[in-house]
């Protein structure tokens, strides 16, 4: 994960639920009962995924909350807590026919009143929702007009929506707990979920889950049905990678998330534990270049970084083989993906060669890097997480190699941000995971370019582009799917034309578990499904 991640918080969004995605550990019959003993990497600031758009808020709400909508891994929309939905010729207005035998944990009924009161909270402006809202930006207003029916109104065609819906970020959260203040939804959130929380998040400890024994309505298509078959989740927050592959080697965990890769690897030669594990989809592990100032706003310079580093050699390096070399912006695993695009993003550096010589970078100084008019071509990599230290040590190789100095500038958070707000760097580097193509427009809108007027936004290339800025609204309004998915894998060849992502590697989502845990899988958006799960002693 990125330092731009880390500080921003903005930059993994994500989508789905249910039991379908990255494959199921084998098992026989389940066994009922025990609770699983999960180790994280990382504590959320804000367990309300309402308000928090983080990947860690997003593993641990989905337990407790359910959505309108399910998507599937292959980017199908299936039914949830609505039963059906009709959508008007004008694409303006979603009707939606809701179950009428689902209740909340805290004994309340779920109903249409229920639906208007999340969508209300999500859009109000005191909710100060850092992803949701602007997930559901065309959204106008919805009226319940009978106990189970429920039809929502948009201010403008999205075709985005029902994906929206189907997000953790979008989940379904008790009416009455809504009305309590933003710092006590971060601690604890009321759903329709298979576990509650009655403590709910503990800082710097972690939260318990207990069964909810009523739970009938899993999503169309989940590879489980019921009740969850675990009594109850303890999840410990252990920051320390040494120390959650201690904890479960030594079996004091069932369970953890986020191995690195060294660790990955030792566990793949010892007895008794098993690795799952899914690619991430949506926007993979890229450096993204300064598209609007400094010298990789000539695109023939970002052409040359791409061609002229051999990342996939790199990634198997630093990573051993663990992770995938990107082929584009978007994960092969991300519905809609371009693979046609991929032998662009090959490694080529006579092309790169050229392309610099093309923009004038052609003498050398004593230290062999190029210069133009006098001046080297350097680039400033901003960042501020140390754990890419060693892969931003290797291309910082191999751009000397191609004649461009990269200055690596580790900077505290505070000072990441005013930059980024600023526009002051040449690189910086993220991921950012959703399971469809709409996630192009939040990574490259122009709407998103990160400003001091506009705050912490998304699109870190600068990238503007009218006729993508076309597609996008194109892509808004298709009509279905597959229309979609042309206009953005259009998207992806214009994205590629302009070099306006360097795509380093697709990020991987991994559970390792004692062989006694069961029943894994991984949801749409690449993370673990704790809801199947069980253990077998």
């Amino acid at each position: 994960m990125s330092g731009a991640t880390a500080v921003l918080m903005t930059l993994l969004a994500a989508c789905s639920s249910g039991g379908d995605g990255g494959g199921t550990a084998a098992g026989g019959t389940p066994k009922e009962g025990g609770t699983l003993r999960l180790a994280v990497e990382k504590e959320p600031e804000c367990l309300d995924p309402h308000q928090s758009p983080t990947a860690s808020a997003r593993l641990l709400a989905r337990p407790l909350v359910d959505s309108l909508v399910h998507q599937d891994a292959e980017g199908a929309f299936q039914p949830w807590l609505a039963s059906s939905w009709t959508v008007s010729d004008d694409r303006l207005t979603y009707t939606f026919e809701l179950r009428d035998d689902v209740g909340f944990t805290d004994g309340t009924a779920f109903d249409a009143a229920a639906v208007v009161a999340n969508l209300e909270h999500v859009a109000d402006p005191a909710t100060k929702s850092l992803l949701a809202s602007s997930l559901i930006s065309a959204y106008d207003s919805s009226r319940a007009s009978g106990p189970h029916t429920l039809a929502v109104k948009l201010k403008r065609p999205d075709s985005g929506f029902l994906g929206a819906l189907a997000l953790p970020n979008l989940g379904i959260e008790a009416p009455a707990t809504l009305k309590g203040s933003p710092a006590s939804l971060c601690q604890k959130i009321i759903g329709t979920g298979p576990f509650r929380s009655d403590a709910g998040l503990v800082a710097q400890k972690g939260i318990d889950y207990t069964r909810n024994a009523d739970y009938a309505w899993a999503p169309k298509g989940a590879a489980h049905q019921g009740k969850a078959h675990l009594d109850g989740i303890e999840v410990k927050v252990v920051p320390d990678n040494a120390s959650r592959f201690g904890a479960l080697s030594s079996s004091q965990v069932d369970a953890v998330t986020a191995l690195d890769p060294t660790s990955l690897r030792q566990l793949k030669s010892t007895s008794g534990f098993e690795l799952h594990k899914s690619q991430f989809p949506g926007i993979n592990y890229s450096y993204w270049p300064n598209t609007e100032s400094g010298p990789l706003a000539d695109v023939r310079v970002r052409k040359a970084l791409r061609a002229g580093i051999d990342w996939s050699r790199i990634v198997e390096r630093v990573y051993f083989g663990e992770y995938d070399a990107a082929t584009g912006a978007l994960s092969a695993r991300t519905p809609g993906y371009n693979a046609a695009l991929a032998p662009s993003y090959a490694h080529d550096p006579d092309a790169a060669a050229k392309l610099l010589d093309e923009a004038g970078w052609k003498a050398r100084d004593a230290q062999g890097y190029r210069t133009k008019d006098g001046k080297r071509l350097k680039v400033r990599h901003l960042w501020s997480d140390p754990s890419i230290s060693n892969l931003a040590v290797q291309i910082q190789a191999a751009a000397k190699e191609l004649g461009v100095e990269t200055i690596e500038e580790n900077v505290d958070g505070g000072t990441f941000v005013e930059r980024l707000l600023a526009g002051d760097y040449e690189l910086i580097d993220t991921s950012f995971s959703a399971p469809g193509p709409d996630v192009l427009r939040v990574l490259f809108g122009k709407e998103n370019i990160p400003t001091p007027e506009r705050g912490i936004s998304n699109n870190m290339a600068r990238y503007s582009d009218p006729e993508v800025e076309r597609q996008f609204d194109a892509a808004q309004r298709a009509q279905n799917q597959k229309e979609q998915f042309e206009i953005y894998g259009d998207v992806q060849r214009r994205i590629t034309e302009d070099a306006a992502v360097l795509p380093v590697y697709s990020p991987l989502s991994t559970l390792a578990a004692g062989s006694a845990v069961r029943g894994t899988a991984f949801n749409a958006d690449g993370s673990a499904d704790l809801y199947g799960i069980w253990l077998a002693s």
